[in-house]
């Protein structure tokens, strides 16, 4: 697994856990949904990732879109 593929993944994951904690929690949990969202998107952008340098960081090959 890539770097690319680690990130989109986590980024699913962590998407389909604050939706199920906002189901059966509370709907406060849709504001992390949010975060993840936005996080995304200025990703692609800048190219600035917070998950991508700590995936990097636990020896995950490199990819094409974190470089």
């Amino acid at each position: 697994m890539n770097l690319d593929r680690a990130v989109i993944r986590f980024a699913g994951v962590l998407v389909l856990l604050s939706l199920a904690l906002a189901y059966w929690v509370s709907p406060n949990w849709l504001w992390f949904t949010a975060f993840v969202g936005l996080n995304l998107f200025q990703a692609s952008f800048t190219g600035f990732c917070p998950a991508a340098m700590i995936f990097r960081r636990l020896g995950i090959r490199d990819g094409v879109a974190f470089r």
